[in-house]
């Protein structure tokens, strides 16, 4: 290990007041949470055991009469810093509330549970990987409980290890998956409860009751050293623009805390491109006035962020990657696809399929980035954005809307491509990541405890130090929406999107006019771990402006 890990191994993560005598805590339930109202129907004929679970809230009584139990947990999805620290809040409540509990890990994501593939957690192996990044303590994966037999083999193994409830750490998707196996429980009578742990670098996995993912912090963080460092490069160098592209597929979150963290020329913002319903020339356009703009000032560098998603949200693109999805969804298609050897014959197949203004849209792509549209897709088999190099691709519209002006522009355009990516899952999780993870985990088994099932563990009120943080559990069913995958409409957890209208956004718009010229970058440098609380302890932009708010 080296002296980091070890030091971070003895970091104790602090938990809010209410819980730090669990044993005592009795649940209290709150409002029943509206459905969605364009899916209710579906939700109440899918759910009916579950759609209509009130909110839960804790008091303090006096000691209970707790047994001892057995709990699986299974981590789901892409890693997020803190992961351990759940495991680890997990196995203390337990043995807490109950010295014989048990906490079996299970290993490779949901793929353990359906092969009984499973560790016990002990305290000594438990204690190694506490405040430490990854999940490589039993390992994730993208699995998925879909098939019947897949339910039927879950059923199987909470009877024969005697399970007394699971938690399924993961996003949106994983805890869609966690409602849909609580309900196959209650309806099949299998008396185990399941759990959801909302996790996601992306910090898409927001609403009323959900202040926060788990890992988002942390990534941001990441990230703004990085970009901090890149910026100061390129003001020494002062010849070079660089084009970050950052993590979040299906929302802007990352892009506007590191804006908001890091001050940069100019910050693409993917929900904002869709409500004004920019094209990708309106972009570059845009790009290449500010390059313009700044060369008239003798400024040919600047830093220019980009979230991973944003081609999905330029109203043409959206339109023809929806095209692709459901023409790659046909198995006739899929077939005729995978018969084709080369790339360029798969684009000359497709192109000619495609609608007249998607197949327009289409060709004005550079080569590269068509090919990348028809690589492999993901595993709800879509076309997979995060692979669409989109900071190449903007670097290289600009490169020829900048020739195409002529003398109006005399600068030099030098551009660099970098990409923030998976260094910001895995690392050392920051304190608010450490203890926030190790609160959830203790809510996951405090849920487990009191029989609740197709819940969320939810901590609250994540602006103010964690002693002053509540605990609740939010029902997962009233959080799902109808959405399209593979061609046809699917129940999942909804996705949380930038707000227009919210605080952060409204505070990177009011002051990105003055970034844009002036080099008014802000420098985070690396997470820090020891020293002042308003250093090692702060929280991220979004969440201290929603305090303010609230305030």
């Amino acid at each position: 290990m080296s002296s980091l890990q070890k030091a971070r191994k003895h970091y104790q993560p602090k938990l809010p007041d209410i819980i730090k005598n669990i044993e005592r805590l009795k649940p209290k339930e709150d409002k029943v949470l509206q459905l969605d109202n364009e899916a209710a129907e579906e939700l109440i004929d899918r759910f009916p055991k579950s759609h209509d679970q009130p909110l839960i809230s804790f008091t303090s009584g006096s000691d209970s009469d707790h047994k001892p139990l057995k709990v699986g947990v299974v981590f789901s999805g892409g890693q997020a810093a803190g992961g351990h620290n759940v495991l680890v809040g997990m196995y203390r409540a337990l043995k807490k509330m109950h010295k014989d509990s048990l906490l079996y890990g299970f290993i490779g994501g949901p793929k353990g549970l359906i092969e009984d593939d499973c560790k016990e957690l002990t305290g000594k192996l438990i204690d190694e990987y506490a405040n430490q990044g990854g999940f490589d303590l039993i390992g994730s994966g993208r699995d998925k409980i879909e098939k019947s037999e897949e339910f039927e083999a879950v059923k199987d193994l909470v009877k024969r290890r005697d399970l007394n409830g699971i938690v399924i750490i993961g996003g949106d998707d994983s805890n869609t998956n966690a409602a849909f196996l609580a309900e196959y429980f209650l309806q099949h009578k299998v008396d185990c409860p399941v759990i959801g742990v909302p996790k996601t670098i992306d910090g898409d996995l927001t609403n009323d009751y959900v202040e926060a993912s788990f890992g988002f912090d942390t990534a941001c963080k990441t990230y703004s050293e990085i970009i901090g460092n890149i910026a100061r490069d390129s003001l020494s160098a002062g010849k070079y623009y660089f084009f970050i592209k950052l993590m979040g597929r299906s929302a802007s979150h990352i892009a506007l805390e590191c804006a908001l963290q890091t001050r940069p020329n100019y910050t693409l913002i993917g929900e904002e491109v869709q409500k004004e319903e920019r094209s990708l020339e309106d972009i570059v356009r845009d790009i290449a006035d500010l390059i313009t703009e700044r060369a008239e000032k003798g400024k040919n560098y600047g830093v220019i962020l980009i979230p991973e998603g944003v081609i999905e949200f330029v109203p043409e693109m959206k339109s023809l990657i929806s095209e692709l999805n459901h023409l790659l969804a046909s198995k006739e298609m899929d077939q005729k696809m995978n018969e084709l050897t080369s790339i360029q014959a798969k684009t000359e197949y497709i192109t000619h399929r495609l609608s007249e203004h998607s197949e327009h849209s289409f060709k004005l792509l550079p080569k590269g980035i068509q090919e990348q549209l028809l690589k492999e897709r993901d595993p709800h088999g879509n076309v997979q954005v995060s692979k669409i190099e989109s900071e190449r691709l903007l670097i290289e519209m600009v490169k020829v809307e900048l020739k195409k002006r002529g003398d109006s522009y005399k600068g030099k355009f030098s551009a660099q491509p970098y990409f923030c990516g998976y260094e910001g899952r895995s690392c050392f999780p920051s304190n608010f990541d450490a203890d926030y993870c190790y609160t959830l985990g203790h809510v996951a088994a405090l849920l487990i405890a009191q029989k609740k099932t197709g819940y969320m563990a939810c901590a609250t009120n994540l602006s103010e130090p964690p002693s002053q943080w509540g605990i609740l559990g939010v029902p997962i069913v009233p959080l799902m929406h109808s959405e399209m995958r593979k061609g046809k409409k699917k129940l999942v957890v909804k996705k949380a999107l930038v707000d227009l209208d919210g605080p952060p956004f409204h505070e990177f718009a009011k002051q990105r006019r003055k970034w844009r010229l002036d080099d008014d970058y802000r420098y985070p440098g690396p997470i820090q771990f020891f020293g002042p609380e308003e250093i090692v302890d702060a929280v991220t932009f979004s969440l201290g402006m929603m305090k303010k708010v609230m305030s």
